[in-house]
């Protein structure tokens, strides 16, 4: 199957595009897209991979799927558009930003500047229906993007992997700890974030460990 994306990951992911799963899949989210409204709009499923190509990654943050609601989906784990208010997680990001790193928040939530400077936003589930959290899960999403950290995991050296929250926590489960940093903690949500989000230092300690290993650090 010929997927549009990224050409160093079309590379390394053509064998998933080749398997009856993602057939099955790519066919759901036609269908979906087609019967009702989606998020993120279709050109930016693969916006994650598209701004950073895979020798360019230097973190792994992985969310769960995308926000639902009407132009905050933009492709990028936890990342909404210009202008658009910053939901509650990303509010706490930027707080545990602030007090770890001394960052001021920005005025925007786009995350695509992480991105591009080598930050994988990677969603476990792709796409989602309009008003319906996880409407997309079940479906091949999370065999695919399995499949993306482990490329990672096997092919990369020294990344950092943030996994916030017990369902990113089982889904690197399989991460090569002796080959990776992987920081863990619990999910930036409301209902989470005052048992051990905040004051975790994910970003200073992600970037001490980049820095120790000869790369770039990420302006957060």
């Amino acid at each position: 199957m010929n997927v549009q994306i990224e050409e160093s990951w079309r590379q390394r992911l053509q064998t998933e595009f080749d398997k009856p799963y993602f057939e099955a899949l790519t066919d759901f989210v036609r269908m979906e897209y087609q019967r009702g409204r989606c998020y993120p709009p279709g050109k930016l499923i693969f916006n994650a991979f598209n701004l950073c190509p895979f020798d360019q990654v230097k973190v792994v943050l992985i969310g769960q799927d995308p926000y639902h609601e009407p132009g905050q989906a933009m492709g990028l784990c936890f990342s909404v558009n210009d202008g658009i208010p910053f939901p509650p997680s990303l509010q706490n990001i930027f707080k545990e930003i602030h007090d770890d790193t001394g960052a001021s928040v920005p005025a925007s939530g786009n995350l695509t500047r992480w991105a591009q400077q080598g930050v994988m936003l990677l969603n476990a589930t792709l796409t989602v229906r309009e008003h319906q959290a996880g409407s997309h899960q079940g479906h091949g999403w999370e065999t695919f993007t399995d499949a993306v950290i482990k490329v990672l995991t096997e092919q990369r050296e020294h990344l950092v992997f943030i996994l916030w929250g017990s369902y990113a926590q089982r889904k690197g489960a399989f991460i090569d700890r002796s080959r990776h940093l992987v920081l863990q903690s619990a999910h930036p949500s409301p209902l989470s974030a005052y048992r051990g989000f905040f004051g975790n230092k994910h970003f200073s300690q992600a970037n001490e460990y980049l820095k120790a290993h000869g790369v770039e650090p990420i302006c957060w």
